[in-house]
């Protein structure tokens, strides 16, 4: 039968007790509890005689959750929870007094248990006591308790005057959880919340709406929109309520639909009480804000506010005016925020709490802690950035005075202060300055009472200049005043006596310089300190120095401007440690110590990197002004990172090849690529971005990356003390964090098996340390996208002075080349591999030729030999002077390989010589092949008698007269020292022939159709083993040849790298070949070749 049609219900000994929306009739009898359903009349719940009451007992004993999901049942001595979704039950113990009249009432967050004269209050949720017993109660209800004795008087209590703030978040009850959720959420810590909100969730039985609304909140707030969503629409179906509905339009709101959550919101009112509907206005404005309709938000609250001054009613108004403060600093409008902070000082309840704002901060995250600090902050940096220091220093005063100890004590706000403070008084000094120039002494006095007004540490600069700007107003006291304060506040500081003797002769009268002075006590004064202005002529100067080292255009790290020399000069001159430095020179200049500060202040940090693309160029700076100003791209911020991390490191300035150099202008760029190596080489540190390696790094990454396989990396993985390496996520690499990745075992032991040389010389890198074939070796494993860079990038490694001029192409190459033949007189560079050959036994062998040569025929042979001219490059050439050994038979031996043969050559004079080629040299007499012997003066070996000092030539350059034994008429060169004792002609002739005859290292060479030769590059190296002493005037074959450059540069199958490989490159032993892949920035490298082709 149906209760709404009217039918009565039996209940058989059971009185009907309470109606609650879930449409749920309770019933109560000295057997228990029943519970009914009033759509149909069954039975849906029945506790048995597990609640059986007497009735004498009990009063009011029956209590519903607010969701209906939880009856309360008060019995003797306790309460029992019964859960009607699955007929479970608990029950936990309340008064003493087990025999008083028992009565409960319940609001949906709390119960009120009264028994006698007395009644406690529980948490519905955790089913503890919360707050203390009131006595004298006569009835219990919402949020209020109405208390009275047996005399008839009744007073009403609020709840929030007996239990902690923490059960009330505001208005209604819209945010109901624990005491420890609430305290993680009030907190920010939404994660935290997040996980405790789902524990209470799942020891929950049944879904409770208000747990769902409350994590969809949250999870709306931590940007999980489509969970927020789901728990909003969980909580509606279990439930509607105006929470449910609040936390389903934050979520929509979250995920970009305002118009959405705005109708979702309205339905709130549908299930709110009457009294919640002014709260539920308020939460709308906020929505309204915060989808973007700030001015109409603003009007809403402003109506609410105006209506509840009318009611004078406070707690409202205080609350409406504390959001459209907020609103406003949202907005920016500080000074309208400013006032209305004020306001709500003077509405505050006397507590200082009001809940609403707590639901409000919960649900949109919105704080409201310390709001006037944070206005009074933003406006005082709106002031400075006008200007308008003096103005923001009178706001700042305010902050430190009227801030509560507990503001204070606030680290964030501190620090603010403390920054605050020091930028206005540097403003402040820097401006009085100005104004103090200028004669413009009024505005100075605005100007340094300000900045003293903020308790400067070092007052008396500030003090010295404002004595003298009232000397220049008349004002002698003040200004001898202010000269005593400066004494006072820094005695050793001669600028401070200075002003305090100049402010003494101003009011005396004595105008006139100090210097000029007839006072005994002044012209003694003078003469024991430095005026500021040697001292700033001697820093000048040491400064000039420093910076002719520095790159010529550099980043500041801080403003993100291109700064010149004379800018950084400028920057330097306004900085505090400047004048600090001035104003410390007081009785002698200490050279060392100014030398040390400006280097360190003109410090700098280099950047290295494998170019990407269209990195930022010097232009696009400049057209921005700052690097913070470029456009959002990879590579912008690539270079915004370098820059962050270089300020990090507690540097000002950075230098980067992409937008630090002119490359418009021929001489800059000249001038930036000759001087790489220095600043390189002079860092403070050096940067190296890897950007293909993925984070986090592993071991072998580095070698693997781009950056080691670009031409110019190779001076910036040497040349630095300091170096970095950082991931593509700007990490250390490997995860090292020392200052230094050169000290690193781990970091220089793999760049040291990578590259072939010991990590020592790369981690105290000087270009004496390796040997010129060696530094080719090292430059044929890196490539560059310019041909001319494969030279200029070795400009520094070879102390080279050749001029780079682009356009030149593969000729800037044998610029090089012939700069290191002339320069060191070593034909080496044509043939990496291979040793010194040996000079042994040179008496034994004199000897044996004094026996088969005789003196004709020695100085024949020496004077032939020593007619050859100095080495030289023409026309791409080297003119090479050598003995030349014809080979008269050559044949293919056993014992090679598919990329090499082994060929056996009959040699004259010399023998049967074998070597390695992967070339495939003609077995017919077709071409003419050779092996020619360089003869390099300085290279010739030991046995040299008489050295020339600034020309290492062992011998004279005169020839030798077979008619004199002992020499007597040779005439050495003026610039030659004998550093020993000097020997005859027949001698020295011997000597060299012996030489000769010792095992040398061969340039195997064939005659090409115009009549040059060209060299074949041998898998090893080809050691011929001399003549020994069977030496004749037809085996000397003394001539010049022409050879082909031994080098040059080869551009990859794209076309986009270039490689310098000597030539016939595929089978030189220290060739490499490069594979890259297109989309990865990495590469791999392997000693050998791929079919004679250079691969990307």
């Amino acid at each position: 039968m149906s209760l709404r049609a009217g039918a009565p219900l039996t209940t058989s000994g059971y009185s009907a007790s309470l109606l609650v929306p879930n449409c749920f009739l309770p019933s109560r009898t000295n057997n228990g509890v029943r519970v009914y359903s009033t759509y149909d009349g069954n039975v849906l719940f029945d506790s048995g005689t597990q609640s059986s009451i007497s009735p004498s007992n009990v009063v009011t004993p029956l209590a519903w959750s607010s969701d209906g999901q939880q009856l309360f049942v008060a019995s003797k001595g306790k309460i029992i929870c019964f859960n009607i979704s699955n007929s479970s039950s608990s029950e936990w113990s309340i008064h003493d007094n087990q025999y008083s009249a028992v009565s409960i009432a319940c609001n949906g967050r709390f119960i009120a248990c009264k028994s006698g004269k007395s009644v406690s209050l529980w948490d519905c949720m955790s089913h503890k006591q919360i707050g203390s017993i009131i006595t004298q109660v006569a009835d219990i209800c919402g949020g209020y308790l109405a208390c009275g004795f047996d005399g008839g008087k009744i007073t009403i209590h609020n709840l929030r005057d007996v239990l902690p703030l923490n059960y009330f978040v505001g208005g209604p009850q819209l945010v109901q959880v624990s005491g420890k959720t609430l305290k993680s959420w009030t907190q920010s810590d939404l994660t935290n919340t997040e996980m405790l909100l789902s524990e209470e969730m799942t020891s929950a039985s049944t879904p409770i709406h208000h747990l769902l609304a409350n994590r969809a909140l949250v999870r709306a707030h931590l940007k999980h929109v489509a969970l927020a969503i789901e728990d909003g629409k969980e909580s509606l179906r279990v439930q509607p309520s105006p929470i449910g509905y609040i936390a389903m339009a934050v979520a929509l709101l979250g995920q970009g639909d305002p118009e959405g959550a705005l109708r979702i919101f309205d339905l709130a009112f549908h299930d709110c009480e009457f009294g919640d509907i002014r709260f539920l206005l308020l939460l709308k404005s906020i929505l309204v804000f915060e989808s973007g309709n700030q001015e109409d938000a603003i009007t809403r609250v402003e109506l609410l506010g105006a209506r509840a001054n009318n009611d004078s009613d406070n707690d409202a108004t205080y609350l409406y005016t504390r959001v459209l403060a907020i609103m406003y600093m949202k907005k920016g409008n500080y000074e309208r925020a400013i006032p209305l902070i004020e306001r709500a000082k003077n509405l505050a309840p006397e507590d200082k709490q009001c809940p609403p704002l707590t639901t409000i901060s919960l649900i949109f995250q919105w704080s409201f802690i310390g709001l006037d600090i944070v206005a009074q902050q933003r406006q005082c940096e709106i002031l400075y950035a006008e200007g308008c220091t003096t103005e923001a220093v009178e706001i700042l005063l305010n902050i430190i005075s009227t801030s509560d100890e507990e503001i204070q004590r606030n680290i964030s706000t501190a620090d603010w202060i403390a920054d605050f403070v020091q930028k206005c008084v540097m403003t402040l000094d820097r401006n009085g300055d100005k104004t103090l120039d200028s004669a413009n002494h009024d505005d100075a006095l605005a100007q340094y009472p300000a900045a003293l007004s903020l308790s400067p540490a070092s007052p008396a600069g500030l003090l010295v200049k404002r004595s003298r700007a009232r000397a220049a107003k008349g004002l002698w006291e003040d200004a001898l005043q202010d000269a005593n304060g400066a004494v006072k506040a820094d005695p050793s500081n001669p600028w401070c006596y200075e002003a305090n003797m100049t402010e003494r002769l101003m009011l005396s009268s004595l105008l006139h310089a100090i210097e000029q002075s007839h006072d005994p006590e002044i012209r003694q004064l003078r003469k024991n300190y430095i005026s500021p202005s040697q001292a700033i002529t001697a820093i000048d100067s040491i400064s000039r120095e420093i910076l002719k080292s520095c790159p010529l255009v550099v980043i500041d790290v801080t403003t993100g401007c291109l700064c010149d020399a004379l800018e950084r000069m400028r920057i330097f001159k306004a900085d505090a440690s400047f004048k600090e430095l001035v104003s410390s020179m007081t009785r002698k200049l200490d050279n060392e110590r100014i030398r040390q500060l400006v280097a360190r202040f003109f410090a700098y940090v280099m950047f290295s990197h494998a170019w990407q693309g269209n990195e930022p160029s010097l232009q696009e700076v400049s057209a921005v002004k700052s690097v913070w100003g470029l456009p959002e791209t990879s590579l912008n911020e690539k270079l915004r990172n370098f820059c962050k991390e270089a300020r990090r490191r507690g540097h000002n300035w950075a230098w980067s090849d992409t937008c630090c150099i002119d490359k418009s202008t021929s001489s800059i760029l000249n001038q930036s690529l000759t001087s790489m190596y220095k600043w390189y080489a002079d860092s403070a540190v050096t940067l190296v971005f890897l950007a293909g390696v993925a984070h986090p790094s592993s071991a072998g990454d580095l070698t693997r990356s781009l950056w080691m396989t670009r031409a110019w990396t190779l001076q910036e993985l040497l040349v630095p003390k300091v170096l970095f390496f950082y991931d593509s996520e700007w990490k250390p690499y490997l995860g090292d964090t020392s200052d230094n990745h050169k000290e690193s075992p781990e970091i220089m032991q793999e760049l040291a098996d990578a590259i072939k040389i010991h990590h020592g010389t790369i981690t105290t890198f000087s270009p004496d340390d390796l040997a010129i074939r060696e530094k080719l070796r090292l430059a044929s494993t890196r490539s560059a996208t310019v041909e001319e860079d494969v030279a200029y990038s070795l400009i520094g490694i070879f102390k080279s002075d050749i001029r780079p001029h682009y356009g030149e192409g593969a000729d800037a190459l044998g610029h090089l080349l012939e700069e290191i033949v002339t320069r060191f007189g070593d034909v080496t560079v044509l043939a990496w591999s291979g040793k010194s050959s040996s000079y042994n036994k040179m008496e034994t062998h004199v000897t044996e030729l004094r026996g088969k040569l005789s003196q004709e025929v020695a100085l024949s042979i020496y004077n032939q030999i020593n007619r050859l001219p100095p080495a030289r490059f023409a026309a791409r050439r080297l003119h090479l002077p050598c003995i030349v050994f014809s080979v008269r038979r050559l044949s293919i031996q056993e014992g090679g390989s598919s990329n090499a043969k082994v060929y056996r050559a009959k040699v004259s004079g010399v023998g049967n010589v074998e070597f390695t080629t992967a070339d495939d040299l003609t077995l017919e007499k077709q071409k003419k092949i050779v092996f020619a012997h360089p003869w390099i003066r300085h290279i010739r070996g030991p046995g040299s008698e008489v050295t020339g000092e600034g020309d290492s030539e062992s011998d004279t350059d005169t020839d030798l007269d077979p008619n004199s034994d002992d020499g007597s008429d040779e005439v050495a060169p003026s610039h030659f020292v004998a550093t020993a004792p000097r020997v005859g002609g027949y001698v020295r002739a011997l000597q060299m022939i012996a030489r000769l005859g010792q095992p040398f290292n061969a340039l195997l060479l064939v005659q090409q159709p115009n009549g040059e030769y060209k060299r074949v590059a041998a898998e090893y190296e080809i050691v011929v083993p001399g003549l020994a002493t069977d030496i004749t005037r037809k085996s000397i074959q003394a001539k010049v040849l022409e050879v082909l450059e031994g080098h040059r540069t080869v551009k990859s199958a794209r076309g986009n790298t270039i490689y310098l490989v000597p030539d016939n490159f595929e089978v030189e032993r220290y060739s490499y070949t490069c594979v890259m892949d297109d989309d990865k920035d990495s590469v791999t490298t392997e000693p050998g070749s791929v079919d004679g082709q250079a691969k990307d």
